[in-house]
């Protein structure tokens, strides 16, 4: 798996609507600032069908729903499942402001999304450029196109003012 780069995501929105990286990823910044407002680590997701409509969005809710799964890709993969009618999302994209971690990687795959848009990597816990590379394992059977670092200025700022905010207050408690 090759991670898409500077040049390969401009051939791409050259010829892609401008709401792709303007209007999903808005939509995935805005479910991260909401996340963000209730004390969770402010990462938002949406899911768009292969026809252009957004059919889910969601942002981090492990604390609130006290579920180390409810990162916002897995929220945002079942609400889409859901209005999808099937475990498969086939042709369908996710926008993600951060780097998906391994978790959120193999649902991303096991899903059968056809693309991956995200904003900042993730040093720490990310599973696609950064730590296992999920998509590059021979046992990963789907790889979705990969494009980062759309968005990815704001993903971070967002991020980095959480977390500034974290440890000038002593913590998340």
């Amino acid at each position: 798996m090759k991670l898409r780069t500077a040049m390969d995501r401009a051939a791409v929105s050259m010829d892609a609507p401008s709401r792709i990286f303007g209007g999903y990823m808005r939509v995935a910044l805005e479910e991260a600032q909401k996340s963000g407002c209730l004390g969770e680590v402010p990462v938002g997701a949406a899911i768009a069908d292969g026809d252009g409509k957004l059919i889910a969005s969601a942002g981090n809710r492990t604390r609130q729903l006290k579920d180390p799964t409810a990162h916002a890709e897995i929220l945002a993969i079942r609400i889409a499942c859901e209005k999808h009618g099937s475990e498969r999302l086939l042709g369908c994209c996710i926008y993600v402001t951060l780097e998906p971690c391994p978790m959120c990687a193999a649902a991303i795959a096991a899903a059968r999304l056809a693309r991956l848009y995200y904003g900042a990597s993730d040093p720490k816990s990310g599973g696609i450029e950064i730590g296992p590379r999920i998509f590059s394992h021979m046992q990963c059977h789907h790889r979705p196109e990969v494009y980062g670092g759309i968005g990815e200025s704001e993903s971070e700022a967002m991020l980095a003012g959480f977390f500034t905010g974290i440890r000038e207050c002593g913590g998340l408690g």
